[in-house]
């Protein structure tokens, strides 16, 4: 028996897409407008080499759903912008190890506080159960399919 009890075009993927785009936009107009040249999907890599620095563009494509094209792009950028450096790993002069540079360090206590200032407004009005419900869901949904 289907779980599925969404109407024609109200796939999951369509209503996190449409939560997923608006958060994105609206952290999007915070960084321009806090005058940071940081996109979106640069965030997203500096918000993983936060969390562990120095790690392979690879361990960068798995944690950020990306492919090798669209990492090597973004890092090459973040080094245009002096936020990253890449560093051949000792081990195997194949891989580049990705290292925040002091400018990157810098700019985490900020770009974290708009991140969470927006996502404290896209769930405003939303009961703190309700949301325990949905991560818990999408979890599910996400494990099913991983």
């Amino acid at each position: 028996m289907s779980n599925n009890h969404f109407k024609k075009g109200e796939l999951y993927s369509f209503i996190t897409g449409k939560a997923s785009t608006a958060i994105a936009r609206r952290l999007q107009k915070k960084f321009n407008t806090s005058a940071m040249n940081l996109t979106i999907e640069q965030w997203s890599v500096l918000y993983h080499l936060w969390k562990q620095d120095g790690i392979s563009q690879q361990e960068l494509c798995n944690a950020t759903f990306r492919d090798k094209p669209s990492i090597t792009r973004l890092v090459d950028n973040l080094e245009k912008l002096n936020l990253v450096k890449r560093v051949a790993s000792e081990n195997d002069r194949r891989i580049n190890k990705i290292f925040l540079t002091k400018q990157a360090q810098k700019l985490q206590e900020q770009t974290m506080e708009l991140a969470e200032e927006t996502l404290n407004e896209a769930l405003e009005s939303v009961p703190p159960e309700k949301i325990e419900v949905c991560k818990e869901v999408l979890q599910i949904v996400y494990d099913n399919l991983k």
